[in-house]
């Protein structure tokens, strides 16, 4: 099963120097049930998008709580072993939990697909966005104006082999 783990630039380089992301459990986001049910789709691209963009909300949230990390949204995709990535089924269509699911392995970053990571040039957006967030989960209209902004940006693919060069000196 493929997964999408939300992550922060600094999270990342802490997998980077581990060799590995973990250990589990992690929340990451998948094609689940509840996800092709609520998008109504059976192209299994368009629904790993949709996973794709839910950890790119998650990865917001992390940054909203993280004053100071480079507001850059980061995704991790990797590839997990059937059963090791779960859905809550007490969560069923709760439509914040989404394609949401518990990884219980540490993932390898060798044996990661790709990360997705915002450009440059969403980091004014991202950054609104993450200040946004709250008053946006509170019902502000314009709040969610401006987290939708964010989700305007589409991240950047990147191979594994290339995350040094995301967060080394000067990245």
């Amino acid at each position: 099963m493929r997964v999408y783990v939300p992550l922060t630039l600094p999270r990342l380089a802490q997998a980077h120097e581990a060799g590995e992301l973990g250990p589990g459990p992690m929340t990451a986001y998948a094609v689940t049930p509840a996800l092709r049910e609520w998008y109504v789709s059976d192209d299994l691209e368009e629904l790993e998008y949709a996973a794709l963009n839910r950890a790119a909300l998650a990865s917001l949230r992390m940054l909203a709580g993280e004053p100071g990390t480079a507001r850059r949204r980061v995704v991790l995709a990797a590839d997990v072993p059937d059963g090791t990535a779960v859905a809550d089924p007490d969560r069923g269509l709760d439509r914040g939990a989404l394609g949401e699911v518990r990884v219980t392995v540490a993932l390898p970053l060798a044996k990661a697909a790709a990360v997705h990571v915002d450009s440059d040039d969403a980091e004014a957006d991202v950054t609104a966005a993450a200040d946004a967030l709250g008053a946006a989960d509170q019902g502000d209209d314009d709040a969610q104006f401006v987290v939708d902004g964010a989700e305007d940006h589409e991240l950047l693919w990147y191979a594994t082999q290339e995350i040094p060069n995301l967060v080394g000196p000067g990245a």
